[in-house]
Protein backbone atom coordinates (compact mmCIF):
# COMPACT_ATOMS: atom_id res chain seq x y z
CA UNK A 1 0.00 0.00 0.00
CA UNK A 2 1.35 3.42 -0.96
CA UNK A 3 2.20 5.86 1.80
CA UNK A 4 0.09 9.05 1.81
CA UNK A 5 1.93 12.16 0.81
CA UNK A 6 3.40 14.55 3.37
CA UNK A 7 0.45 16.92 3.35
CA UNK A 8 -2.06 14.14 3.93
CA UNK A 9 0.06 12.78 6.80
CA UNK A 10 0.11 16.31 8.24
CA UNK A 11 -3.68 16.60 7.98
CA UNK A 12 -4.13 13.29 9.78
CA UNK A 13 -1.79 14.41 12.57
CA UNK A 14 -3.53 17.77 12.74
CA UNK A 15 -6.87 16.12 13.50
CA UNK A 16 -5.52 15.03 16.88
CA UNK A 17 -4.34 18.54 17.74
CA UNK A 18 -7.66 20.00 16.66
CA UNK A 19 -9.56 17.47 18.77
CA UNK A 20 -7.52 18.36 21.84
CA UNK A 21 -7.36 22.16 21.47
CA UNK A 22 -10.36 23.32 19.45
CA UNK A 23 -13.99 23.01 20.48
CA UNK A 24 -15.91 20.42 18.44
CA UNK A 25 -18.50 23.06 17.55
CA UNK A 26 -15.93 25.05 15.56
CA UNK A 27 -16.68 24.43 11.89
CA UNK A 28 -14.36 24.62 8.89
CA UNK A 29 -15.38 28.20 8.08
CA UNK A 30 -14.43 29.36 11.57
CA UNK A 31 -11.12 27.46 11.38
CA UNK A 32 -10.33 29.06 8.03
CA UNK A 33 -11.20 32.50 9.39
CA UNK A 34 -8.93 31.85 12.39
CA UNK A 35 -6.10 30.98 9.99
CA UNK A 36 -6.66 34.18 8.00
CA UNK A 37 -6.72 36.28 11.16
CA UNK A 38 -3.54 34.63 12.48
CA UNK A 39 -1.68 34.93 9.17
CA UNK A 40 -2.47 38.62 8.82
CA UNK A 41 -1.50 39.21 12.44
CA UNK A 42 1.82 37.37 11.94
CA UNK A 43 2.56 39.61 8.94
CA UNK A 44 2.10 42.66 11.16
CA UNK A 45 -1.05 43.61 9.24
CA UNK A 46 -3.88 42.59 11.57
CA UNK A 47 -7.38 42.54 10.12
CA UNK A 48 -9.95 44.92 11.43
CA UNK A 49 -13.39 43.55 12.13
CA UNK A 50 -14.63 45.53 9.12
CA UNK A 51 -11.94 44.02 6.85
CA UNK A 52 -12.78 40.53 8.07
CA UNK A 53 -16.45 41.08 7.35
CA UNK A 54 -15.51 41.95 3.75
CA UNK A 55 -13.73 38.63 3.09
CA UNK A 56 -16.17 37.46 0.45
CA UNK A 57 -14.07 34.37 -0.32
CA UNK A 58 -14.69 33.17 3.26
CA UNK A 59 -18.42 33.71 3.71
CA UNK A 60 -21.12 36.35 3.80
CA UNK A 61 -20.63 39.26 6.22
CA UNK A 62 -23.37 37.89 8.51
CA UNK A 63 -21.72 34.47 8.62
CA UNK A 64 -18.28 35.98 9.27
CA UNK A 65 -19.74 38.02 12.13
CA UNK A 66 -21.15 34.83 13.68
CA UNK A 67 -17.83 33.02 13.18
CA UNK A 68 -15.91 35.85 14.84
CA UNK A 69 -18.30 35.53 17.78
CA UNK A 70 -17.70 31.74 17.80
CA UNK A 71 -13.93 32.30 17.81
CA UNK A 72 -14.22 34.84 20.64
CA UNK A 73 -16.42 32.46 22.66
CA UNK A 74 -13.88 29.67 22.11
CA UNK A 75 -11.13 31.97 23.41
CA UNK A 76 -9.22 31.88 20.11
CA UNK A 77 -9.62 35.48 18.93
CA UNK A 78 -9.75 38.77 20.73
CA UNK A 79 -10.19 42.35 19.61
CA UNK A 80 -7.63 45.01 20.38
CA UNK A 81 -7.12 48.68 19.71
CA UNK A 82 -3.98 50.25 18.28
CA UNK A 83 -2.68 53.52 19.60
CA UNK A 84 -5.22 56.15 20.57
CA UNK A 85 -7.79 55.02 17.99
CA UNK A 86 -10.62 53.51 20.04
CA UNK A 87 -13.02 53.14 17.12
CA UNK A 88 -11.16 50.55 15.05
CA UNK A 89 -11.06 47.02 16.45
CA UNK A 90 -8.32 44.70 15.25
CA UNK A 91 -8.61 40.92 15.43
CA UNK A 92 -5.79 39.09 17.16
CA UNK A 93 -5.18 35.43 17.95
CA UNK A 94 -5.13 34.71 21.68
CA UNK A 95 -2.54 32.66 23.55
CA UNK A 96 -4.85 29.65 23.12
CA UNK A 97 -4.81 30.12 19.33
CA UNK A 98 -1.01 30.56 19.34
CA UNK A 99 -0.70 27.31 21.31
CA UNK A 100 -2.82 25.56 18.66
CA UNK A 101 -0.66 26.93 15.82
CA UNK A 102 2.55 26.06 17.71
CA UNK A 103 1.39 22.47 18.19
CA UNK A 104 0.30 22.24 14.55
CA UNK A 105 3.68 23.57 13.46
CA UNK A 106 5.47 20.99 15.60
CA UNK A 107 3.72 18.25 13.58
CA UNK A 108 5.50 19.16 10.37
CA UNK A 109 8.71 17.16 11.04
CA UNK A 110 6.61 14.07 11.87
CA UNK A 111 4.66 14.47 8.63
CA UNK A 112 7.85 14.81 6.60
CA UNK A 113 9.58 11.82 8.16
CA UNK A 114 6.93 9.33 9.33
CA UNK A 115 7.94 6.65 11.81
Amino acid sequence: MAQPNTYLRFLNLLRGVEASLLPPSLDSTAKYLLERIACQHALGEPLTVTQAMALQDVASPATIHRKIDDLRTAGLVDTEFQGDNRRTKYLAPTSKARKYFDKASALIPSAIAPR
